[in-house]
């Protein structure tokens, strides 16, 4: 196997540089850029795989912005522990100049890293402070071993919420919060706090970490508002004293073990701090993928004992560390100054972005920070009278005030009480997820001994043999199981990645809740727990006056075509326009699902680009929320060619007549396909349902949007260039002087085409109808394919002739190829 560090080695002397040599431990999945101010100012970026940092040189550092192509300069491999590594690499030393962590965290591989390495294709997915969402490297030059390095582009890979046009970064470490010209004199920051200690008169003695007794707050129920107090947000996580003492950090738990070899992450952030000595207080956390302290998480990084484990941790489980004070500075101690000034001192040491993070705070209005944090699903916030100094122990100065989740759960069962309490124990509580009921734990707490007693008359009529969930339901002796038909309220910290109950306390019975209405919070889309009814109103109501067609015809189209229809509406984010009095009567288009729609009903969350809000779209998984959607008085449903989070599974060419002759769109159609049929690519037609033909190009997910769309336009090009009397690619109609509109920019994301077997708002109730293309002829009419007519010729047919569309994964490689060398012919 090669070593994959030797040209690292060869280059570098470790009597000279401080660099590391790559003795560490294994950290799969981590990414790190790194400014340096070597011959060229620089930024270097490091992917992990094969157990080095595979590594490119950015001249002009990665852009947000996928307009924004970066060259990307294959260099060395780099041992792992270079992803910690910022300092000043001495002169006469291979890169002297010095180097920033400017940015770091997880990285997720979305192709398999060979696989993509020799297909010149690197597809990756950064979770750093930074750079985060979706990335691509691609190779443009590949070189000799031995010679130059290969030259590649690093690009921001549309379709995610981090794509910003036009932007940047900011520019300090995400250790230090240095700026690269800063290292080497480690700036001014400490100049700048000293002035103030000495302005504010701070007393002079060195306060170690270890000998801090932290400061507790007292518990309250309910927040308040007063000038005189600000309030922070309450981090869900193990309270701790962080210092940098004598050059090396120090992290103690609240009860003063040292947790510093348990968080290296953290460890390298504090030892990284321009300041000879300091002492933090604050809250050590491990988030999700929303930024979310999860209980759990942090509990799986703190029982890790071994080097081994750790290391992986940092890469898979990457802690922060939430600052809320500042207790001593050099020789400094802070804690009898006035919270406020140690807090205004605070926010000039702590990195505006990395693993250590400023606890920011609000004057005055704590009511509103606690609904905020409690729409947010955080634990709650923490109330501090500003001109607090800072005590050991426990004190009114300091308020917590917790924010309870309640929940409704059906009850599957019990346990049988111990000791005083006889009869019951605990319950038994389930939710339904998508896969069925599953078990969420016991409740144990909070009953009185009538409550107890009721809940042993409304159970035991109800027992059967064994749990009705699934899920780690314990059983045995001393369990007891019960038919789902009790809801109970209860109140709980959280739900657990187990899916498992922490903290929870029974509030109450829910006689007035049925057991299918118990989801599971935030979960998955709940398609077999809940019985569905879809009721239809005013289904005699007319929607086509001219021929008398109603809304229950229009439901009973959509109930007998969807075998068909459902393949197309699957996991996509359906447009709705809806006429409730029918064609004639208005209309509107509407993308985002009401709060009101039934529990059942899927919705998909799709972010907005350009400054728009994200929105939730209906998803059609089944026939009775298609239903639902018709009974809205939605007429035509508008697809985009994606699903939901993933690339184009087809490219359209929308062949628009508007006043030109239908016989040219049937002339123009046939045109695309023998095109594709030159180019080696499959097509599909289908109406438009009005005047026009769509033609359907299968991708396979292989394009972005924007790759289709360009496809789209070289296709409708060519052909514009063969038939230029009846075709035109001019967006403005005048222009077009009354020839078909050969419309490619509906494969731009968020752009929608009635979907195949939608029905449309003109008379004669025309629908879009797949075809075969020997049926795309002078004989075609495509007034004939109505919600009357259409349900018949499926079922002679039997099949869908253009479902290729969703399945197909053409070479499309080898078809652009080809197509580049019709265009312009």
């Amino acid at each position: 196997m090669p070593n994959f560090l030797d040209e690292y080695r060869r280059k570098r002397s470790p009597a000279r540089s401080p660099e590391p040599f790559g003795t560490g431990e294994a950290r799969p999945g981590i990414f790190v850029v790194q400014k340096h101010a070597a011959s060229r100012l620089h930024y270097d970026l490091r992917l992990e795989w094969d157990g080095v940092l595979k590594s490119w040189a950015v001249p002009k550092g990665p852009s947000p912005d996928p307009a924004d192509k970066r060259l990307a300069m294959q260099t060395e491999d780099h041992p792992v522990e270079y992803a910690d590594f910022e300092g000043v690499i001495p002169e006469g030393s291979y890169g002297a100049g010095p180097m920033i962590v400017w940015d770091r965290g997880p990285c997720e591989w979305l192709i398999e890293p060979h696989e993509g390495y020799a297909n010149g294709k690197l597809l990756f997915e950064l979770h750093g402070y930074k750079l985060r969402g979706r990335w691509t490297l691609v190779r443009t030059k590949r070189k000799p071993p031995g010679s130059k390095p290969d030259q590649w582009l690093l690009i921001k890979e549309t379709g995610d919420e981090h794509v910003r046009r036009g932007g940047s970064f900011a520019d300090q470490s995400v250790l230090s919060g240095l700026g690269v010209d800063e290292l080497a004199t480690r700036g001014t920051r400490a100049l700048e706090v000293r002035a103030r200690l000495i302005e504010l008169g701070a007393p002079q003695r060195r306060l170690a970490a270890a000998d801090v007794e932290v400061m507790l707050a007292e518990a309250r129920d309910e927040p308040f508002d007063h000038a005189d107090w600000i309030y922070e947000l309450k981090v869900d996580g193990f309270r701790a004293v962080a210092a940098r003492e004598g050059g090396r950090a120090a992290i103690h738990y609240r009860r003063g073990a040292n947790a510093t070899a348990t968080y290296p992450d953290l460890a390298n952030a504090l030892a990284a701090l321009p300041f000879d000595h300091v002492v933090l207080d604050g809250e050590i956390a491990v988030l999700d993928a929303q930024g979310r302290p999860v209980f759990q998480r942090l509990q799986k990084r703190a029982l890790l004992t071994s080097h081994h484990d750790i290391a992986r941790a940092t890469a898979e489980l990457p802690a922060s560390l939430f600052l809320f004070d500042l207790l001593a500075f050099e020789d400094f101690d802070l804690r009898t100054l006035p919270l406020v000034e140690r807090k205004q001192l605070l926010r000039i040491i702590i990195p505006p972005l990395g693993p250590l993070r400023l606890v920011d705070h609000v004057a005055g209005e704590g009511r509103a920070l606690f609904a905020s944090v409690r729409q947010l699903g955080l634990e709650g916030i923490v109330a501090k009278r500003a001109l607090s100094p800072y005590r050991a122990g426990r004190f009114r100065d300091w308020v917590k005030v917790r924010i309870d989740r309640t929940e409704d759960f059906v009850v599957v069962g019990y346990t049988h009480g111990e000791g005083s309490r006889s009869g019951l124990g605990a319950l038994h509580v389930a939710l339904w997820k998508a896969e069925g009921l599953v078990y969420a734990g016991r409740v144990g707490g909070g009953f009185s001994e009538e409550e107890l007693e009721r809940a042993l008359k409304l159970l035991e009529p109800l027992h059967i043999a064994g749990p009705p969930c699934s899920g780690p339901v314990p059983q045995g002796r001393g369990h007891t199981f019960c038919k789902p038909e009790v809801v109970v309220e209860v109140r709980y910290k959280e739900i657990t990645e187990d899916g498992l109950l922490r903290q929870p306390t029974f509030l109450r019975f829910r006689p007035d809740k049925a057991p299918g209405e118990c989801l599971a919070p935030g979960g998955p889309p709940v398609t077999a727990a809940i019985p569905r009814m879809v009721a239809m109103t005013n289904p005699g109501k007319v929607f086509w006056p001219d021929d008398g067609y109603t809304k229950g015809d229009l439901i009973e189209y959509y109930r007998t075509i969807s075998p068909w229809l459902l393949p197309w509406l699957r996991d996509r984010p359906v447009t709705l326009t809806r006429y409730p009095d029918g064609i004639a009567g208005k209309s509107f288009f509407q993308k985002d699902a009401p709060h009101y729609v039934p529990a059942w009903l899927r919705t998909a969350r799709v972010h907005g680009e350009g400054g728009a809000r994200d929105l939730d779209f209906f998803v059609c998984d089944d026939v009775e929320s298609l239903l639902y959607l018709i009974n809205l008085g939605t007429i035509p449903l508008h697809l985009p060619a994606n699903r939901v989070g993933r690339s184009p599974d087809w490219c359209v060419i929308d062949l628009d007549p508007k006043a030109a002759p239908f016989e040219w769109v049937v002339t123009l159609a046939r045109a695309v396909h023998r095109l594709c049929d030159e180019i080696g690519l499959p097509g599909y037609p289908k109406t438009s349902g009005q005047k026009g033909l769509h033609v359907l190009i299968p991708l396979g997910e292989q394009l972005t949007h924007a790759q289709a769309t360009s496809l789209g336009e070289l296709i409708a090009r060519v052909v514009e260039g063969r038939h230029p009397d009846i075709s035109s690619t001019e967006r403005n109609i005048p222009a077009r002087k009354g020839r078909v509109y050969l419309d490619y920019l509906q494969n731009g994301n968020g752009k929608t085409i009635a979907g195949p077997y939608s029905a449309r708002p003109v008379p004669g109730a025309t629908v879009s109808a797949p075809l075969k293309w020997s049926e795309v002829g002078p004989r075609l009419d495509p007034r004939k394919f109505t919600i009357k007519t259409l349900p018949a010729r499926m079922k002679r047919l039997n099949d869908d002739p253009t479902l290729g569309a969703l399945s197909e994964k053409p070479d499309l490689l080898a078809a652009l190829q080809r197509l580049s060398q019709l265009v312009g012919k």
